[in-house]
């Protein structure tokens, strides 16, 4: 019997055609919102992927912007250099690539090979800073997968000179200490791109387009120091460390008016040009068989500014502050006499005079400040009491960070008032008298410079400032940092009779920093230094603090030597002949001439000196003989074209004048008469320096290549040029 074509299918069969219906349209939504979810939701996501594969992006560093001293001169540059950059998938002949590279980059030619056959690497990194001449010759020979780019490397032309301030910048031209750190987001630029397509090996497509987006230069810094100020500082450093062999030396110049930090320095330093280099050839020794990050801790410390990152004692210098409150509240006056037996008892062992074994005894509040005697200010401060006293010392900014524009700045460790009279005011504690004459607490050299130039400025306290303008690359101010008030300490009253007082201790107590002339008033110091919680005999720190002319103040001066090595370990002995030699060459420097005294100028003429010879109209060659006779140095100081047969036109200290030997005469030279058309002077063998200071004299600017010595400039010498010119100088 034949079968109906037409029957029904089975329940089986309609049930098995459900489930696959079911289970296909199941797989076909899955599909839909996998679709769906690569497309809409990570669809950005791949998108950046496939343009990370398909695309070659690497950045070209910017050129830091450049830090002036205040009177435009650079302190820290860029150099323009090359950087070499390979594509592993494009170079066809990898061995031969790796031999003819190998010896203009100076690297080994294994390593370059291995370098090649780096699958994974789209674009690798050759070499920076690689002297354009190079560069010119790899782009010359043409090999295929390496690129030339623009490149920058930071160059400090002055070597160690203002290290901690300008601070230094790491391999990646990041920004580490110092100015390079505090200022890094405006110094560094804006980085530019070189994008190009690529394929899946990392080969330039041929139909694709290259994009260059060239980088933008930071901005320039201009700070207030001022560069031969800065070399005064530091000249006068490296004499008291040959002298008295010690820790360390520092130093801090302020102008008072205005807060502005004219020099800052310590020794030892560093270089930024090779940051990582030990103070001498033990430490090198020491420092190689540290573990890396011991290493880290080393150089960190190395690059700390001691002057606003560390703390100390300040002992004497401290004297000032406490009689500046005594007499602003009335607790002393310039009439208040005192009788000291070298001792006083206030809880526990006797607080002694520095002259014990013979008392002072009868003294006015004159003689004491000059006497620097002990006991006598813990009498002015148990007047004052202790609550006015941590006013005064919140006052001229103790509890405070100072604000300068430095990284890592540290503050004053005081002790509160609670801790130091935890039984209330009825009761005074030996360490409330100790601090009457700095010690018990610690603070910064900035915050007693600070502190002082306050209490001989009416009272008013500046902030310390280091920068004076953010410029564009055109030199046009972007940003000016003015001076600012923080508040008013003192009355003006008050700070005359601080002033009168600090200038009678310096002249009548035959003080080394005092200068004849120029009316030096200050402080000296000598400070147990703590260690491990005692004081070790023969460790101190010796410092002064002072300013002058004390008649108007313009400039403030911190000195400390730390841990003084031999002979005398006193403040007067060791600080404060640092002090006197930066006043005379900073004042004969700024062109401040001096006032003497009858009394100074008696003792003038009984004193032997060296009378500075008559260089006047001599040429420079000349004069520089004749100084040299006369057992004298010389600075030029006007930013002029310098040459041998420049003619003298001024010396400060003035022909005739008595200095002491190996004085500095500062001279002026003539200014050379500059036509609108000038003769290209011969560069070969100069510093970029020496290069730029010539071209800046004769209106004319410099494109720098490279770093070392002038090799080549494009501009023939002898050539005739035109002001505003662009000379293209070489140097290696």
């Amino acid at each position: 019997m034949k079968k109906d074509r037409h029957q029904k299918p089975t329940r089986s069969t309609r049930t098995r055609l459900i489930i696959m219906f079911l289970t296909l349209t199941v797989c076909m939504f899955g599909l839909v919102l996998r679709l769906g979810w690569l497309q809409v939701i990570r669809g950005e996501e791949f998108q950046q992927m496939a343009r990370r594969q398909q695309t070659s992006d690497i950045t070209i560093t910017p050129s830091r912007g450049t830090i002036y001293d205040r009177n435009g001169k650079e302190l820290v540059l860029s150099a323009s250099t090359n950087a070499v950059y390979a594509s592993p998938g494009e170079i066809i002949n990898k061995k031969e690539t790796a031999n003819r590279l190998a010896n203009l980059l100076e690297i080994d030619e294994g390593e370059l090979l291995d370098r090649f056959n780096n699958e994974t690497a789209r674009v690798i990194t050759l070499k920076r800073w690689v002297d354009r001449s190079i560069g010119k010759e790899i782009e010359k020979i043409g090999f295929r997968g390496i690129w030339i780019t623009d490149d920058h490397k930071r160059h400090y032309p002055y070597g160690n000179f203002a290290s901690y301030i300008l601070g230094h910048t790491n391999a990646d031209n990041d920004g580490v200490a110092g100015i390079e750190l505090r200022y890094d987001k405006h110094l560094s630029g804006i980085p530019g791109r070189w994008i190009k397509t690529v394929d899946r090996d990392g080969r330039q497509l041929s139909s694709s387009m290259e994009v260059y987006h060239p980088s933008e230069e930071g901005l320039g810094i201009v700070l207030t120091i001022d560069e031969v100020i800065q070399h005064i500082t530091e000249k006068a450093l490296g004499s008291a460390m040959e002298i008295h062999n010690p820790k360390r030396a520092m130093a801090v110049v302020m102008n008072v008016k205005t807060g502005e930090i004219l020099a800052m320095a310590a020794k030892p330093d560093y270089d930024p040009n090779n940051p990582r280099e030990p103070w001498s050839e033990e430490e090198e020794e020491t420092l190689s068989s540290m573990t890396s990050e011991e290493q880290l801790d080393y150089w960190y410390s190395m690059w700390r500014n001691p002057l606003i990152n560390d703390t100390y004692e300040p002992g004497s210098t401290f004297k000032a502050i406490t009689a500046a409150a005594a007499l602003e509240e009335g607790a002393a006056s310039l009439d208040s006499e005192y009788y000291s037996d070298g001792y006083i008892n206030v809880g526990g062992p006797p607080i002694r005079s520095w002259r014990y074994y013979d008392p002072f005894g009868h003294q006015t509040f004159s003689e004491a400040y000059r006497n620097s005697d002990n006991p006598v200010y813990v009498e002015m401060l148990q007047a004052l009491g202790g609550e006015a006293f941590y006013e005064y010392i919140e006052g001229f900014g103790f509890f405070d960070l100072t604000g300068i524009d430095l990284p890592g700045e540290t503050g004053s460790i005081i002790p509160s008032l609670d801790q130091v009279q935890p039984k209330g005011p009825e009761v005074f504690t030996r360490d409330l008298a100790t601090m009457s004459f700095g010690q018990s607490f610690n603070t910064t050299p900035l915050q007693i410079l600070t502190a002082y130039a306050a209490a001989v400025n009416d009272g008013i306290l500046m902030e310390p400032q280091i920068v004076k303008e953010l410029l564009d690359t055109e030199g046009n101010i972007v940003e000016e940092v003015k001076p600012r008030k923080v508040r008013q300490v003192i009355s003006a009253k008050t700070s005359e009779i601080i002033r009168q007082i600090s200038e009678e201790a310096m002249r009548l107590g035959n003080s080394q920093a005092y200068v004849p002339g120029y009316g030096v008033g200050g402080k000296t110091g000598t400070a147990q230094k703590l260690i491990d919680g005692h004081y070790p005999a023969g460790v101190v720190i010796g410092s002064f603090v002072g300013a002058a002319p004390m008649d108007d103040p313009e400039i403030a001066v911190i000195t400390i030597v730390d841990e003084p090595r031999g002979g005398t370990l006193y403040g007067n002995t060791t600080a404060a002949p640092i002090a006197g030699e930066i006043f005379a060459e900073t004042f004969r420097y700024l062109g401040i001439e001096p006032s003497y005294t009858e009394d100074e100028m008696d003792k003038i003429e009984e004193e032997e000196g060296i009378e500075v010879p008559n260089i006047l109209n001599k040429t420079l060659k000349e004069a520089k003989a004749l100084l040299s006779d006369s057992e004298l140095d010389y600075l030029v100081v006007n930013e002029i074209f310098v040459e041998d047969e420049s003619l003298v036109i001024e010396s400060r200290p003035a022909p005739g004048e008595k200095v002491e030997k190996n004085s500095t005469i500062n001279i002026h030279i003539e200014r050379r008469e500059q036509d609108e058309e000038l003769l290209m002077p011969n560069l070969e063998g100069m510093s970029v320096q020496e290069v730029k200071r010539i071209l800046n004299a004769m209106g004319l600017q410099l494109k720098v290549q490279g770093e070392g010595r002038a090799v080549n400039q494009d501009v023939l010498p002898g050539t005739a040029v035109v002001k505003e010119t662009v000379i293209l100088v070489e140097f290696r």
